[in-house]
């Protein structure tokens, strides 16, 4: 496992289409992803203990979001030989496991998280609702305990872009490991 942090990325920037299909098939365009106010990307996958970490969290503030009309989507893009429990099979697995309500897509060419920039997993994006990045951060302030977390800086996005406030001056790097990108061998 590599620990790698999310890059910087300039707010604003507009969010890349895609296509992508799910772990049964069933493909997914970004147009129809986008909420009425935005959508949450997340970049994840199953194997990572970062990813594991937060998923019930992700699932939360996704709930969250689509509240406020707010779409989420997770993107794997760790479809890679070398690390088969990030398959689509168990992608259904962690579907089941984490209750995911939203699309969990196999980014089988890894394209999508490249032209996301990803770096790790998982990577948190949210656009808003014209397609422009809004935040590009961790999701809290204490990825290992749940029961430590004292600031829900993806919430308080996801509030601030609804309240159509301006982007949080300060946003952290999420991190975790590396993306396995299939070029490479051990990723």
């Amino acid at each position: 496992m590599s620990l790698k942090k999310s890059i910087e990325i300039p707010l604003g920037e507009k969010m890349p289409e895609f296509r992508l299909k799910d772990p049964n098939g069933k493909l997914y365009d970004s147009k129809e992803l986008m909420g009425k106010n935005g959508l949450l990307i997340y970049v994840t996958c199953n194997h990572c203990p970062y990813a594991k970490a937060v998923w019930k969290r992700l699932v939360s503030a996704a709930n969250f979001a689509k509240k406020l009309d707010i779409n989420a989507v997770a993107i794997n893009p760790n479809i890679h030989p070398n690390y088969p429990e990030d398959s689509p099979v168990y992608m259904l697995d962690a579907i089941k496991k984490y209750n995911i309500t939203f699309p969990y897509l196999v980014d089988e060419t890894q394209e999508v998280a490249k032209a996301l920039k990803a770096q790790c997993t998982p990577d948190i994006y949210l656009y808003d609702g014209e397609g422009r990045l809004y935040y590009h951060g961790r999701v809290d302030d204490n990825w290992q305990d749940e029961n430590e977390v004292t600031k829900e800086e993806l919430k308080d996005a996801i509030m601030s872009l609804f309240n159509k406030k301006d982007p949080p001056a300060v946003q952290y790097p999420s991190m975790g490991c590396s993306i396995k990108w299939r070029d490479t061998v051990l990723g």
